[in-house]
């Protein structure tokens, strides 16, 4: 659905560099103009966009969680603030263009169109330009891996959960799910789980099909990265807790005595 794709097709760009990737990005500001620029939150972005809006003399907005667009072309970009407890709500009046990073799965994926109807414009650099003062001198390939972002259904362990036997047991079921297994900051920091199974501002954004979240408060650092899931079931001992507002189903009362009859009930459904 886009109407122009802009193609800098060069071998220097094979790889990411971010010397000549600032400049490609700055030849097509200057050419072109664009009075918005969103760029996504990913490893190359958040090395790419501050880089870009330095060159560019204008603001940064990292993280936006919600973005509108004004009549006079001011970009309304609203993000958490103060570890979650305002919404932030900035414009760049008087510099252009305005520039924000947007977390993946924030936002809704646009239909997919099967006919083609935009332009590819092929742009051409200075080659001086694609020059990089940084040599590479070896790739080592990550193994693969799931990612929690890419899961259909999470079961999230919050606050709540003690020991590791209560994480196992979430595991379990989990595994029965065909999903996987995720948590809050809290457990991170004691060192039960690690950094890339944390959901929130300061983990991963998800947006599976089902999420279970166990003895999860639902501050407003971790909603953010995960209100967008297509159905939440929140257990939680207290009927007070902010999660529930955020919830379609809500679960008062403790793990051990719904998680259990939980999972009875789906290894009957699978011996059936």
């Amino acid at each position: 659905g886009a109407d122009q794709v802009f193609v800098y097709d060069k071998p220097e760009l094979a790889r990411f560099a971010i010397e000549p990737y600032t400049n490609v990005f700055e030849d097509h500001i200057l050419k072109n103009k664009p009075s918005s620029i969103l760029v996504g939150a990913t490893t190359v972005g958040r090395q790419l966009a501050p880089r870009v809006a330095a060159r560019m003399h204008t603001g940064l907005t990292a993280d936006c969680t919600i973005l509108k667009m004004d009549e006079n072309t001011d970009l309304n970009q609203i993000r958490p603030a103060f570890g979650g407890n305002i919404m932030a709500h900035i414009k760049t009046p008087n510099h252009r263009p305005q520039m924000a990073t947007v977390r993946y799965k924030i936002m809704n994926a646009p239909e997919r169109k099967e006919e083609a109807d935009g332009e590819v414009v092929v742009c051409e650099v200075a080659p001086e330009r694609l020059e990089s003062h940084v040599e590479v001198l070896d790739i080592v390939k990550k193994p693969k891996e799931e990612s929690i972002e890419n899961a259909d259904v999470l079961v999230v362990a919050g606050r709540g959960v003690k020991s590791e036997q209560d994480l196992a047991m979430l595991e379990e079921l989990a595994d029965m799910l065909h999903g996987q297994l995720a948590c809050t900051r809290p457990l991170v920091e004691a060192g039960l789980m690690p950094a890339k199974k944390q959901i929130g501002l300061s983990g991963r954004t998800v947006r599976p099909k089902l999420i279970i979240t166990c003895g999860v408060s639902g501050a407003v650092q971790f909603t953010a990265g995960m209100d967008h899931s297509d159905q939440i079931v929140a257990i939680n001992t207290d009927p007070q807790a902010p999660i529930f507002q955020t919830a379609n189903y809500c679960v008062v009362g403790d793990l051990y005595d719904v998680i259990p009859p939980l999972m009875e009930k789906i290894r009957a459904q699978k011996g059936a």
